[in-house]
């Protein structure tokens, strides 16, 4: 079994090294920290090497002593293992790409049903709603106790994944995973608030920016937003105060499909996509070289985006 080998792996080498995709959310992230805690309990090297900053709202999360915003000048840090973390693709980790395949064994522990199977140890499981749930289950076979720390960063990463355990993702499986992080007595109401309740008056502004764009597409069926490169200037935002702008359009009465488009200063399109109850847009995702979940998923597209969101529709259409 694929586990039980990158177990060994991590129990009998001295210097490992964690990636968590480019852009990291909540799974990522707290996946990642929770990880690297538990091999430093075992007494090994661990660093965490982010592509950038992570945003202020997961900054009171333990384990930060772990975390390196990535040099590609600096490489001290000999890996013998690389983990890439809720990775589907390898070129989801940016610039650590090459730290990654430089490492002398490469794992990949994800959850996206779109995983190109692209390390020496692939351990994929679709199934599972956030990589924080695979994370508790190698913790618990490597025989480690799941400590306070441990727990708010698995937390976190659940149930940032399942939007507070609201999604279709969210199994009996993850309840009853969270039921034990909860017994450990973290805060969980103090979590939720800073994760789900706690916004920056420039994300604020994104939110008023999203709506004043949006349109009702396909008789209400499809919901696009847009946000340019000028309107991120002027309000001036951070990429990360992006995330979750697609679920305004989303959260409208009969949207199936919600769709953001934001203009990145290099001309891209950065694509985000959600669904309610049938389209696949990790399906669509896909057509344009991404990635993602059935009900959650993104890709990166070339042009402008009165020409990205056309192709979109095309596409979607023909999944309503």
């Amino acid at each position: 079994m694929v586990l039980n080998e990158i177990i060994s792996l991590l129990k009998g080498k001295e210097k490992i090294l964690i990636l968590p995709h480019v852009s990291a959310d909540g799974d990522a992230i707290g996946s990642s920290i929770a990880l690297g805690l538990a091999l430093e309990k075992m007494g090994k090297q661990v660093r965490i090497y982010f592509e950038e900053e992570i945003p202020d709202k997961y900054n009171f999360l333990p384990g930060q002593h772990l975390i390196e915003i990535y040099d590609e000048e600096k490489k001290e840090f000999e890996a013998e293992v690389a983990v890439a973390i809720d990775t589907g693709d390898e070129n989801r980790l940016g610039k650590r790409r090459d730290v990654f395949n430089e490492a002398g064994v490469t794992v990949n522990i994800d959850h996206h049903n779109t995983n190109s199977m692209y390390a020496d140890f692939n351990f994929v499981q679709p199934h599972c709603s956030a990589v924080g749930e695979i994370v508790y289950r190698i913790i618990k076979m490597m025989d480690l106790v799941i400590d306070y720390d441990i727990s708010i960063c698995l937390y976190v990463a659940i149930s940032t994944d399942t939007g507070g355990f609201r999604y279709s993702n969210t199994t009996p499986e993850t309840h009853r995973i969270i039921s034990e992080l909860i017994d450990i007595d973290i805060d969980v109401s103090e979590i939720s608030r800073r994760i789900f309740e706690t916004n920056s008056y420039k994300k604020i502004k994104l939110m008023g920016a999203a709506i004043d764009t949006l349109e009702l597409l396909e008789n209400g069926r499809i919901a696009l937003h847009t946000i340019t490169n000028e309107v991120m200037k002027a309000i001036g935002a951070k990429e990360e105060e992006c995330d979750g702008l697609v679920n305004i359009g989303r959260s409208i009465e009969g949207v199936e499909v919600a769709i953001l488009l934001r203009e990145l200063e290099n001309g891209e399109i950065r694509v985000n996509l959600r669904s309610n109850t049938y389209v696949d847009v990790s399906e669509i995702a896909g057509f344009f070289s991404g990635g993602g979940h059935i009900r959650a998923a993104g890709c990166t597209m070339e042009g402008d985006i009165e020409s990205a969101k056309q192709k979109l529709i095309d596409k979607i259409v023909q999944k309503l």
